[in-house]
């Protein structure tokens, strides 16, 4: 089966309080994982806060990624090439998360489970890495080599079937510098 469809993974560092101490656990740079796509990232998908001033409301959203949260983030966007059987799953997965987004809540006590090495699986309920993980995994493709309930955007980062297009600030992946040039009048 040909691999003609681009699904992004997007990895990032908002800064806030919630991923300082994530990262203080992890070591990881990037502690926030979502699905995207599209290149621009317009359509992205996760696990985190439903109001960026309150990370206690959190379950599933859809991320704007010109939220005050992803302002200043760094980021590293990934691609994943998959066939059309996949992309279709993946995608019809995702927005029948989204219609049904009242039912999905934040996995922070498999966040916990994730810092003492344990699984612990919820029903309906994610952290970013592992929704990101979990998704493929469901889809038949493995990005990481362990369970999908001990995933950190780490793991996503040595994913075999990832390929980096992009690392830096958020915004300047977004709104890239345009090179303009202007005609010069001779005499």
């Amino acid at each position: 089966m040909s691999k003609d469809h681009d699904i992004y993974i997007l990895l990032t560092d908002t800064g806030t309080v919630l991923n300082k101490t994530i990262k203080w656990f992890t070591k990881d740079p990037l502690n926030h994982a979502s699905i995207a796509f599209d290149k621009e990232l317009t359509e992205v998908y996760s696990f985190g806060r439903k109001n960026p001033n309150n990370p206690f409301f959190a379950g599933f959203v859809k991320e704007d990624m010109n939220w005050e949260l992803f302002r200043h983030a760094t980021c590293a966007v990934y691609r994943c090439k998959v066939n059309t059987e996949v992309y279709n799953n993946i995608r019809n997965q995702i927005l029948d998360m989204e219609r049904n987004h009242e039912l999905y809540k934040y996995n922070l006590i498999g966040m916990l489970g994730l810092l003492l090495n344990v699984k612990i699986k919820r029903d309906y309920a994610y952290f970013c890495s592992q929704f990101v993980a979990s998704v493929f995994e469901n889809n038949g493709v493995h990005l990481i080599n362990k369970s999908s309930l001990l995933a950190t955007p780490g793991d996503l980062v040595n994913a075999p079937d990832l390929q980096l297009i992009y690392k830096g600030k958020l915004q300047r992946y977004l709104k890239p510098t345009r090179v303009v040039f202007k005609r010069i009048r001779t005499a």
